[in-house]
């Protein structure tokens, strides 16, 4: 394993590491990666049922093209099949196998992408990648198609550096369905755990703190979802002839959604962990700016505002079943819906949160409604190790590339496949970096990737896998 192999800082993290031969490496190839990565950017590779599934296929030949050219030996695309036997998404899986004694490297990236959704907010074509002030702009430019690129432009510059000296195994993952929620993947890893085991697991699909601070993800908040029902009436019946002594659906559905928040905009939620780890500083100016909060509104909950992005609980409302204005009538409404989206702290498990939420609902039924709720998916929140040895070889790497020091941040979103990462490989570091920023407005209108940032991410990833090949020669 690589605890064994990877020295402490005091070893020397770096020695042995040809860096100026790397971040050269990497400059001189640089424009090819650009214009391979707006290549794959034109493919419209969605996972999602409504759309077309052989642009997703196209997707996933294009990056095994890729990745044959790396020299990897047996470069498969693999799928899964779904709970009600549809196949799940292609996913591209090549192997370099470790030299003896050498550990194991696993690279993951995804290449389907989100939908563009309204095409009225983009300001270029959303599948066709554009150069404008030093960013790339265009549906995957940076989550995840520049995650994948950082793969092949670091196994790149390795190879022109290292050449025959480059004992590490690598295995390249590339997911075809996460933008979907990843339906498959716990059976994939299952499935074919013999091909993705490995010592080290980066996972490129992150942020990195701001254009010029590099970081690695060192904690991810976990998800559990659902949908609350309230139902007064056994059908509808006029507003005008019932109205006064009834209160309609809707109306008692906002008393029962207040309620998941004090005064303050916290979540009041009984039995949520919550905590005030975070130390970094996030101006609230930055914040609104970072987040587009309007002039005038007023930001939720208590503490610091990493605090509250990464160590506390989040719930939105981010659905709900009614009528539209336009298709609305003089009617009390007999049932509403909600769906639920709640955001877990570091520590909680999303079971108790789930029975929490159900318990929440129920014990605030406003005016004796009757109240179900239905649970949706969960995921477990995650959190590095940040003293293993390749959290700290990454943390190195990356503030040679940027020439600053690499923060540890947190992340107020989810990856719930970073749960099943850890249950089927529990031996295995993981670590989570990234290409975005604060401005790449992933699965936004106008997605956009710092070009400069990103050629300081390839690099990074060179010199974290050169940095592991030297440990292993000292060992």
């Amino acid at each position: 394993m690589i605890e064994k192999t990877l020295p402490a800082p005091a070893s020397g993290l770096g020695a042995g590491v040809p860096i100026d031969e790397l971040r050269a490496s990497v400059r001189r190839r640089f424009t090819g990666t650009v214009a391979e990565l707006k290549e794959l950017v034109a493919i419209p590779g969605i996972a999602w049922d409504a759309f077309d599934a052989a642009q997703l296929d196209r997707s996933a030949e294009a990056v095994a093209a890729l990745v044959r050219g790396l020299g990897l030996e047996d470069v498969q695309i693999l799928r899964v099949n779904k709970d009600d036997g549809a196949p799940g998404g292609p996913a591209v899986v090549a192997r370099k196998p470790a030299k003896p004694g050498y550990p194991t490297v696993v690279l993951y990236a995804h290449h389907d992408v989100q939908p563009p959704a309204d095409l009225s907010l983009w300001e270029t074509e959303p599948f066709t990648a554009v150069e404008k002030d030093g960013r790339l702009f265009g549906r995957g430019a940076a989550d995840d198609k520049a995650g994948i690129m950082a793969h092949i432009g670091s196994m790149r510059a390795v190879a022109d550096v290292l050449g025959d000296d480059f004992g590490l195994g690598v295995t390249l993952f590339i997911e075809g369905e996460e933008e979907a929620g990843s339906p498959t993947f716990r059976t994939f890893l299952q499935t074919h755990r013999a091909l993705l085991g490995g010592d080290v697991i980066v996972v490129a699909d992150s942020s990195n703190w701001k254009v010029g601070v590099p970081a690695l993800t060192t904690s991810l908040r976990g998800l559990v979802d659902g949908t609350v029902e309230v139902r007064v009436l056994d059908h509808a019946v006029h507003s005008g002839m019932f109205g006064g002594p009834i209160l309609d659906a809707p109306t008692l559905l906002a008393r029962l959604i207040a309620t998941f928040h004090d005064d303050a905009g916290s979540v009041a939620i009984e039995g949520l962990a919550s905590s005030e780890h975070a130390v970094l500083d996030y101006p609230e100016a930055t914040f609104r700016a970072d987040a587009a909060v309007l002039d005038g509104v007023v930001l939720a909950g208590t503490g610091s505002i990493t605090a509250r992005l990464w160590d506390k609980p989040a719930l939105s409302i981010i659905g709900m079943d009614i009528p539209s204005v336009a298709m609305s009538s003089n009617t009390l409404l007999p049932a509403a819906r909600a769906k639920i989206s709640l955001r877990l702290a570091p520590g909680q498990d999303p079971e108790a949160a789930m029975a929490a939420l159900d318990a929440h609902v129920q014990r605030h039924a406003p005016f004796g409604a009757h109240v179900t709720f239905t649970p949706g998916e969960a995921g477990q929140p995650f959190a590095t190790d940040t003293d293993a040895p390749a959290a700290k070889t990454a943390l190195w790497a990356l503030g040679e590339s940027w020439g600053v020091p690499a923060v540890e941040s947190g992340m107020g979103g989810s990856i719930p496949f970073i749960a099943d990462l850890t249950e089927v490989f529990p031996d295995a570091q993981i670590l989570v970096t990234g290409v975005e920023d604060p401005d790449s407005r992933a699965h936004s209108a106008n997605e956009s990737l710092h070009l400069g940032d990103f050629e300081k991410a390839v690099t990074a990833e060179a010199l974290l896998l050169a940095a592991m090949n030297a440990a292993t020669n000292r060992a």
